[in-house]
């Protein structure tokens, strides 16, 4: 059976198909600059390229950064992406491409494909949290998508973490991702060192035992343990699954983090942590995943 997704992102749409375990084709296009109706119908004539080898498809999955209205189809706001603002996407689209349009969160499909396919396989709960220029997250029970009641469950890097903190993307003071995503780190280190820094240079400084760089890294990644540990005690997943550029650092960034989440919580189940497997596929797959 195939399956076909969309992940929409900044700066580029990535269009797959799904048949089994295995995305047997893809295309990437660069996102439209022009208005939301631009890209959405960048979005239908990729499907509709794809599903012309498919015609057995008829649900399309779409992956979107939000936050998002699920009730309504609807993209409340995807910053990185010109003018999506109250965008009616489920409605656009099923007009523009006579099939039925599946909206899922790029995050939440990034989880699903993890915990249908990738690092959570066979679990029965799961938690993704992808590290990268921001922090998102999706909550799995076992092959499916927990949105919670209003849709927002999972905004991992929009826990306020220390209040008073540096002010995220969302107007937050002290949200996660404010204090331990790349940008955050970058920022950090940039200033620690005054020179610019990037998050990469900052690792890599890092683990060359630059005390600075250190500093800055370990106490970001301090942060993220907290949570995961925080994350633990709340929710109880069976498994974490880290995923994200910064997450790509390696064992450096994996034990810290393991490290931290463990002193956390002591006397308590102990956080099961597991690199991310589907790499730059995940949300693709996921969005293909949602559509089932």
């Amino acid at each position: 059976m195939a399956l076909i997704g969309v992940d929409l992102g900044g700066t580029k749409i990535l269009v797959g198909v799904l048949e089994g375990e295995t995305l047997v084709s893809k295309s990437v296009e660069p996102t439209p600059k022009h208005g939301w109706k631009s890209v959405l119908d960048k979005i239908a004539e990729m499907a509709l390229e794809a599903q012309k080898l498919y015609p057995e498809v008829k649900k399309i999955g779409v992956g979107c950064p939000g936050p998002l209205d699920f009730r309504r189809g609807e993209v409340k706001l995807a910053p990185n992406v010109f003018d999506f603002k109250n965008v009616p996407l489920v409605r656009y689209l099923e007009d523009k491409m006579q099939l039925e349009v599946m909206l899922e969160n790029d995050a939440n499909a990034a989880g699903l494909a993890e915990a249908v396919l990738g690092a959570a396989r066979g679990t029965s709960s799961s938690i993704y949290i992808t590290v990268s220029t921001g922090i998102g997250g999706g909550l799995c029970f076992g092959d499916r998508v927990w949105r919670g009641f209003n849709g927002i469950a999972g905004e991992v890097g929009h826990i306020i973490s220390l209040p008073g903190a540096a002010v995220s993307g969302a107007g937050q003071s002290g949200a996660l991702e404010a204090l331990c995503s790349g940008r955050a780190i970058a920022r950090d280190a940039s200033f620690a060192l005054n020179r610019s820094v990037s998050t990469a240079e900052a690792f890599k400084l890092a683990q060359g035992g630059n005390s600075v760089a250190v500093a800055v890294v370990e106490n970001a990644l301090t942060h993220l343990g907290v949570a995961l540990a925080n994350l633990q005690k709340t929710l109880d997943p069976e498994v974490f699954v880290i995923g994200g550029g910064v997450a790509e650092v390696g064992d450096y960034f994996f034990d810290f983090v393991r490290r931290v989440a463990d002193a956390s919580c002591a006397g308590y189940a102990p956080v099961v942590l597991h690199r991310a497997q589907m790499g730059y596929d995940a949300g693709v797959i996921g969005a293909a995943l949602s559509s089932r």
